[in-house]
């Protein structure tokens, strides 16, 4: 029976509709008002549409089964080894460094505006970093190894990505003034729709949606994020608002001619957890271990992936560059 009822929390859990089911028992239905309430309403927004997409990935004869196998074991694996690392990274920095903010943000309209764009500021730098320095690239390459788009993708995490994040954006925003409160709000907002951005074509075909595509990141900005082509790799590091990827020259739209291929650059079975999950990892202690001197084996961890110690480089960067070459010739 306990094995039961632990497999029926981790269901409801999945589903997020704890919250939901309490204030149902209590028949106090009044709660929904309130602020705690309606969040109990978005909270099952998320995996109920992965469920859906699912269904119509087998209706469209579609299903991504390996993409689905190997997130729902992350999903499982992360559940036990990681569930509450990152809130408490999250309430470690608020104490460490709300003290030395210069001065703290208010509960209005306006530095709502200003906190989000500080967030995003702080998101651009732990994505960047993922993406350029390869130790934390092996935190972050579980996430881009999936080959197909589809919302359980948003579960492909490596456990300790999340109290890497959140200690950087965290950090960001609480040295910039923004209030604990605020930021969690942000929080909330920023993960509900930093999940949906991974919807798939079986449930969006086309999800630049419109002239919001000018304005905001849109899925189909993420879609180009999550591409190993050439013109696509390394761009768009936003979640929401993309400023800071015009900003500093990362920001890419999807082109219609060229089709996006989904995954990373290294070799890998992406149908075996294993090797999706630590492939990276044993990738870079390979490399380490095999590099001539102290000083090889530092710049392997600090390095983008692509690094080589003998000058045959294979980084993002140099690949992009080739890209234009061959274009302007």
């Amino acid at each position: 029976m306990e094995l039961l009822e632990g497999l029926w929390n981790e269901v409801i859990g999945f589903l997020g509709i704890t919250q939901v089911l309490e204030i149902l028992q209590s028949g106090d239905y009044t709660a929904f008002r309130t602020y705690d309430g309606v969040l109990s309403l978005i909270y099952p927004i998320i995996p109920l549409l992965v469920i859906l997409e699912f269904i119509l990935g087998l209706v469209y004869k579609k299903p991504q089964t390996k993409v689905y196998k190997v997130n729902f074991l992350i999903y499982v694996f992360n559940r036990f080894v990681g569930r509450f690392i990152a809130i408490a990274m999250v309430t470690f920095c608020i104490g460490l460094f709300q003290p030395y903010a210069p001065f703290q943000t208010s509960s209005t309209w306006y530095w709502f505006i200003y906190a989000y764009i500080v967030w995003e500021f702080g998101h651009f730098i732990y994505h960047y970093l993922g993406h350029k320095v390869r130790l934390f690239w092996c935190l972050h390459a579980t996430h881009h190894a999936p080959e197909e788009m589809n919302l359980s993708v948003t579960y492909a995490h490596f456990f300790l990505e999340g109290p890497y994040a959140d200690t950087i954006r965290t950090t960001v925003c609480i040295l910039a003034g923004v209030e604990p409160a605020m930021l969690l709000l942000i929080m909330f907002i920023d993960g509900t729709y930093g999940a949906f951005i991974h919807v798939g074509e079986n449930f969006i075909k086309d999800a630049r949606f419109g002239w919001l595509n000018k304005i905001m990141l849109t899925p189909s900005h993420h879609r180009v994020h999550h591409a190993r082509n050439p013109l696509y790799i390394d761009t768009n590091f936003c979640n929401l608002l993309n400023i800071w990827d015009r900003v500093f020259g990362t920001y890419q739209e999807e082109q219609p001619e060229i089709k996006i291929e989904y995954g990373v650059t290294r070799k890998m079975n992406t149908g075996n957890f294993w090797d999706v999950y630590f492939g990276e990892i044993v990738a870079l202690a390979r490399d380490v271990f095999q590099a001539p001197g102290l000083k090889n084996k530092l710049l392997y961890l600090i390095m983008p992936p692509g690094w080589n110690h003998t000058g045959a480089h294979k980084t993002a960067k140099l690949v992009r560059a080739k890209y234009f070459n061959n274009i302007d010739k």
